[in-house]
């Protein structure tokens, strides 16, 4: 996806966004935190108004007595409560230029600006305030939060120009990022996860009453390792290079992936940050189901 493409999304991934919604913990919970009257229409508890069926809705919303009078078929739309505001922390250092092997034309940072712009689709559904927090090198790239397709134009613009580089920048550098993101708001995260100076900032972030929830993006090569013979391993961030024989050294990197990947969930849940896994080669909304979806989201 080059930075002069539009962001546009395919209509059956539309489709299964149309059945997700945002549902922050904190927010339905019986403290109310995050929470606040919202005139956004989805499947909440007080009648608003009928729409068309579309593909995508789920059946459950049908009106079949009005269906049976009409023979069309009708979707009930409710008003229901809503966060305050939905922000998307992009990790967009050096490690989101990886691509992989079979599709070295797709980076992480592509598949990543999709999902931004898919969660943008669940908050514009849902007549959510959302906004933009990039972090690459340069430093905290901000896109103050607002709601409505204009500010959609804004967060794509920003994803376009955004660029893969650098390494995460100092404490001091996101202190508007503090300034931004009030308690009770909800931050989606997506980045590899590996960088640790950004899950505590996400430990730090939750701890401080922020709903904080991990969209992790990870290569099919990162899960596989599918290298054999003499390779050449770099490290984007660092520049540090590693000479080795891929075969030799496969099991003991599977072994280790699959150790660092547990202690990072282990992590993660004592500080309450849901999370979920979306991998190159797979659909950009397999996180969002895995969070967002009936079960996932129950």
């Amino acid at each position: 996806m080059s930075t002069g493409t539009p962001l546009t999304l395919p209509p059956e991934l539309r489709a299964r966004l149309r059945t997700l919604r945002l549902r922050p913990r904190l927010a339905s919970g019986n403290n109310g935190i995050g929470q606040h009257a919202s005139r956004s229409r989805g499947a909440g508890l007080e009648f608003a108004q009928y729409r068309a069926y579309e593909p995508g809705d789920e059946l459950r919303q049908i009106d079949w007595k009005l269906y049976a009078r009409s023979d069309r078929f009708f979707v009930r739309e409710s008003e229901r409560e809503s966060p305050i505001t939905v922000w998307l922390l992009l990790d967009a250092t050096a490690s989101a230029s990886q691509a992989d092997r079979a599709a070295p034309q797709r980076t992480r940072l592509d598949h990543m600006r999709g999902l931004a712009a898919c969660l943008v689709e669940l908050a514009l559904q849902q007549d959510d305030r959302f906004g933009l927090l990039a972090i690459n090198g340069d430093g905290l790239q901000l896109v103050p939060a607002g709601n409505g397709a204009r500010q959609r134009d804004r967060v794509h613009l920003q994803l376009h120009t955004l660029q893969a580089h650098g390494s995460w920048p100092t404490a001091d550098r996101l202190r508007p990022l503090w300034e931004r993101v009030r308690p009770g708001d909800l931050l989606l995260a997506i980045g590899d996860g590996f960088d640790e100076a950004s899950i505590v900032l996400l430990e730090h972030l939750a701890s401080a009453r922020r709903e904080v929830m991990l969209l992790q993006v990870l290569t099919a090569d990162e899960r596989d390792f599918p290298f054999d013979a003499g390779h050449r391993f770099r490290d984007p961030e660092t520049g540090e290079e590693l000479l080795g024989d891929g075969a030799a050294i496969r099991t003991d990197y599977l072994q280790r992936f699959a150790a660092a990947r547990s202690a990072l969930q282990a992590r993660l849940q004592a500080s309450a940050i849901a999370s979920a896994t979306g991998w190159l080669d797979q659909p950009l909304d397999q996180p969002l189901q895995a969070l967002f979806g009936r079960r996932g989201g129950a």
